[in-house]
C-alpha cells in the first residue's frame, strides 16, 4: 500500500495486500446482498466505461489522453483500487505469485464454493485446465472433492494437472470425454462439472459428463452473442442445473482464498509457470491467445 484514502481504517502504508479483479462498490442493490460478484456499478463503470467509480482513469498516455481501465490497470506502476477489493496478504504467501489470487484462484473458488456449492465426496470434472482451471482443481481437491477429472487436449496440460490435484486425466483429442468419465464414475457421470473455456463444444461436455441431478457450473468467457446447444428433454427430465459463475464474492470470499493459500491448500508458486517482463507484456498476452501457458503467466517488474 502506497497511500490510503480519507476514510480507510483497515489498511495501512507499506502493508502487504492482494487485490481482487471483481472490485465492489458495496453499497448497490447486489452488494447489500453479498452478492457483490454482480456488483452494478463494477459493471456500469469499470466494465462497460474503463473508469473507477468516480467517472473516471487514473491512466493516461504521455500525451495526457485518457487510457480506458480493465479494473484496477494492475499493469501500471501503481493502482487505485476500492478498498473493498483489497485484503492483507500474509508474510509467508508470495508476494509475486500472490497475484493469481485475486484473478484465477479467485475465479476457481467463486465457482467451486458459490456456483457449484461442492460437498467434500462428490465427483468433479474439469473441462480445459488452463490458468482458471487448474486452480479449479486445486480449490476443488481443498473443498474434498473424489475423483476430480481433469480434461484437456494438450498432453502438458494434463500432465500439470495430475500435480495441481487430478486424480483422473482425460485427453478429448483423442478419447471419448463422455464414455471415459463415465468409467471412472462407476457408469453414472460425475456430480459437478466445471467448464473454463467458453466454447459451445466443452460446454456440451461438460454437460455431458453429468450424473442425473448434477451441476455443470460455466466459468469461461465466450463472445457475444454465442450459445450452446443443450438438450432441453435432459436438461428438465434428468434434473440437470447449469450455473453461470464469473468470479466469487469479494468481501467474504477473498479472505477465504488468501487463507487457502497460506495453509498450503492451494499451491500459487506451482501454478505459476511463465513470468515475463513488463516490456514483453504482448507477447505474454500473444502466448496466451495461442494457448500455450500452462497453468498462469505473471507479469513482473
Amino acid at each position: 500500500v502506497a497511500g490510503v484514502g480519507p476514510g480507510v481504517r483497515d489498511l495501512a502504508v507499506g502493508q502487504r495486500v492482494v487485490c481482487s479483479f471483481i472490485m465492489p462498490c458495496g453499497t448497490c442493490y447486489y452488494c447489500v446482498r453479498g452478492q457483490d460478484d454482480l456488483c452494478e456499478t463494477f459493471f456500469a463503470y469499470n466494465r462497460l466505461q474503463g473508469k473507477l467509480y468516480d467517472g473516471d482513469t487514473r491512466l493516461r498516455r504521455r500525451d495526457g489522453t485518457p487510457v480506458w481501465m480493465y479494473s484496477m490497470g494492475g499493469l501500471a506502476e501503481y493502482a487505485v483500487v476500492p478498498a473493498t477489493a483489497v485484503c492483507p496478504l500474509p508474510e509467508d504467501v508470495s508476494f509475486e505469485e500472490a497475484a493469481i489470487l485475486g484473478c484465477a484462484v479467485f475465479t476457481a473458488y467463486g465457482a467451486v464454493r458459490n456456483g457449484a456449492d461442492l460437498r467434500g465426496g462428490e465427483a468433479v470434472a474439469v473441462v480445459a485446465t488452463g490458468g482458471v482451471g487448474s486452480n479449479v482443481l486445486q480449490v476443488a481437491r481443498a473443498f474434498g472433492a473424489d475423483p476430480i477429472v481433469a480434461v484437456d487436449v494438450r498432453d502438458e496440460k494434463l500432465e500439470a494437472a495430475r500435480r495441481l490435484g487430478a486424480t483422473h486425466v482425460v485427453n478429448a483429442a483423442r478419447e471419448d470425454v463422455v464414455r471415459r468419465v463415465r468409467e471412472i464414475t462407476g457408469g453414472r457421470g460425475v456430480d459437478v462439472a466445471f467448464e473454463a473455456l467458453g466454447r459451445p463444444e466443452t460446454v456440451l461436455t461438460a454437460v455431458n459428463v453429468l450424473r442425473d441431478g448434477g451441476r455443470a457450473v460455466l466459468v469461461g468467457i465466450a463472445p457475444a452473442g454465442v450459445t450452446a446447444g443443450i438438450e432441453i428433454t435432459r436438461l428438465v427430465r434428468r434434473g440437470i442445473r447449469v450455473v453461470g459463475s464469473y468470479g466469487a464474492r469479494t468481501r467474504a470470499d477473498l479472505p477465504a482464498v488468501v487463507r487457502l493459500a497460506s495453509q498450503g491448500h492451494v499451491d500459487v508458486v506451482g501454478a505459476v509457470t511463465r513470468r515475463y517482463p513488463l516490456d514483453q507484456v504482448s507477447e505474454a498476452y500473444r502466448a496466451l491467445d495461442r494457448g500455450e501457458i500452462v497453468g498462469r503467466a505473471i507479469v513482473v517488474v
